[in-house]
């Protein structure tokens, strides 16, 4: 019998008491509710995580359920790496629940003594890794951006993580300074010609190891929601069949990217499919499920860390 089969141990109810409580922000009465127990059980439990060390700040045991997931995960899309957080219950921020996790599968990276080159997409689930992290001595590494860091307003972009990364890190760090998205082919050919962007360029692509955020294609899209396409242009994307996208770069439910004008204008190292180094994709939550599922399918990604309804919609 797996251990997806058996009933929960009491430190995975006393863990998952106290990361709704400490994590969530939920009350005991709210609790209880969500794990269908008593309020008296519901304190009971929040009180054993705390009593138990489980919880400090981030989750400090391993839900079984949690483990079965990431194994049942790395079986079904060969995967290198993966985490699963305990979700937090309806109505709370996925990405909440995934930044300690993300931020601890960083840290693995960054202990390690030979100097590696780690290369940063942008989005709201990195920016919450960029937060939870703890800050080390890592000048061995370089950290570098994947794609540009200029909105089409000019300013910088608000979910750019790079420099957030670098400053906890004291390390050395290597931003994008180009629009994520250009006006003109021959714009962004002028920007990729410079020499400091090629530079840059060329470390990203060579990265020993990758973190990339996965955007939805749905009316809620990112791209669309920071101003990065315009509503007209995400239908014609949507009706070329427009799953996701990575870094700007938009892929279809295959996770083959589109060919599209609008690729073609992307500031920035595309990641491409079949890679033997670590990219991890860091993403949770119901509209983020076909991007991802897409995203694996393609090998655009080879490690995840998500929440445990993410992970079993795509397991579904």
């Amino acid at each position: 019998m797996s251990r997806m089969e058996t009933d929960p141990s009491p430190l995975d109810d006393a863990a998952r008491a106290g990361w709704l409580y400490y994590i969530a922000g939920m009350t005991q009465d709210q609790i209880a509710v969500e794990l269908g127990i008593s309020r008296q059980r519901a304190q009971r439990l929040v009180s054993r995580a705390m009593a138990e060390g489980l919880i400090h700040v981030r989750l400090n045991h391993r839900i079984g359920a949690c483990m079965d997931l990431e194994q049942a995960l790395r079986d079904r899309y060969q995967l290198i790496r993966c985490r699963v957080a305990p979700s937090l219950g309806k109505g709370a921020d996925p990405a909440k629940a995934i930044a300690g996790a993300a931020a601890e599968e960083l840290e693995r990276f960054l202990r390690m003594p030979e100097p590696l080159v780690i290369a940063f997409g942008t989005g709201r689930a990195l920016r919450a890794m960029a937060e939870n992290f703890r800050p080390v001595d890592a000048r061995q590494h370089r950290i570098v951006s994947l794609l540009g860091n200029i909105a089409p307003d000019g300013s910088a972009t608000l979910y750019d993580v790079i420099s957030r990364i670098a400053e906890k890190l004291n390390a050395t760090y290597y931003p994008m300074p180009v629009p994520v998205i250009s006006d003109t082919p021959q714009e962004r050919e002028f920007f990729m010609h410079l020499r400091p962007i090629k530079t840059v360029f060329e470390l990203a692509r060579k990265a020993d190891v990758t973190f990339v955020g996965v955007g939805q294609m749905g009316e809620d899209a990112p791209l669309a929601l920071d101003g990065f396409v315009t509503r007209e242009a995400l239908a014609e994307l949507q009706a070329q069949g427009a799953a996701g996208e990575i870094g700007s770069w938009v892929y279809d439910a295959q996770g083959r990217y589109i060919d599209s004008p609008r690729n073609a204008l992307v500031g920035g190292v595309r990641v491409e499919p079949g890679q033997a180094k670590p990219v991890i994709g860091v993403a949770a939550g119901k509209t983020k499920t076909k991007a991802l599922r897409a995203a694996l399918a393609g090998r655009i990604i080879n490690g995840l860390v998500t929440d445990e309804t993410t992970a079993r919609a795509l397991l579904s």
